[in-house]
């Protein structure tokens, strides 16, 4: 069977800090508009009249860190038209920026919009799970920097076997469209994908 790395997620833990976003900007070079590894904040509920005053109905925030899910059926792959994304044997998507020609095909083909455009270069770019730090037997950037220990890597078997099957929570798309290399322990107020009735809070610019 093939190995496949993926991430693990504990929405429990997760506060939004977003050092795990920073870690990943520093750690790649990346401009403030090109975001590999994004803090989401989903919230939902509201106020109801009670009398005189008004008393909160299933109000909740829940924040959500993820990159590229290095899927088991990557979309990003099936549509480049220069074969420029490939999987290697660890699992791990890579884009091969010589043959990437810039069409953003990948980016919209990926109900995850990992893959993003630097329009300085002219090619596409998204997370490498930090192939070069693998290579020395060390973690992904994001998983060194959680304050919380939220994030961490690894063989996804031991990963679901320890943690679970849950690898689609709001605002995530649901999983059968890519299979998400993904596991995460659900917040209380996590809500799986498809049954959302919350929204998004993050600014424009957050995302």
């Amino acid at each position: 069977m093939t190995n496949q790395l993926g991430f693990y997620f504990d929405a429990s833990l997760c506060t939004g800090c977003k050092v795990c976003q920073v870690a990943c900007q520093d750690k790649n070079h990346l401009p403030p508009e090109i975001i590999w590894r994004k803090v989401v904040q989903y919230g939902g509920g509201n106020w109801i009249p009670q009398g005189d005053i008004h008393v909160p109905n299933n109000l909740g925030i829940v924040s959500l860190s993820a990159a590229c899910m290095h899927c088991d059926q990557p979309t990003c792959m099936q549509v480049c038209p220069t074969a420029a994304i490939s999987k290697r044997s660890d699992g791990v998507v890579l884009i091969d920026q010589s043959k990437c020609i810039g069409c953003r095909y990948c980016q919209w083909a990926c109900p995850y919009d990992a893959p993003r455009f630097d329009e300085a270069a002219g090619v596409m770019t998204k997370c490498t799970f930090c192939e070069d730090l693998l290579g020395k037997g060390e973690n992904p950037a994001c998983v060194d920097a959680c304050v919380m220990r939220a994030i961490k890597f690894g063989e996804m078997d031991e990963l679901r076997a320890k943690y679970g099957n849950v690898n689609a929570v709001e605002p995530l798309p649901e999983a059968k469209y890519t299979m998400p290399s993904l596991v995460i322990t659900p917040h209380k107020h996590s809500q799986i994908s498809g049954t959302g009735t919350g929204r998004i809070l993050n600014l424009p610019e957050e995302m």
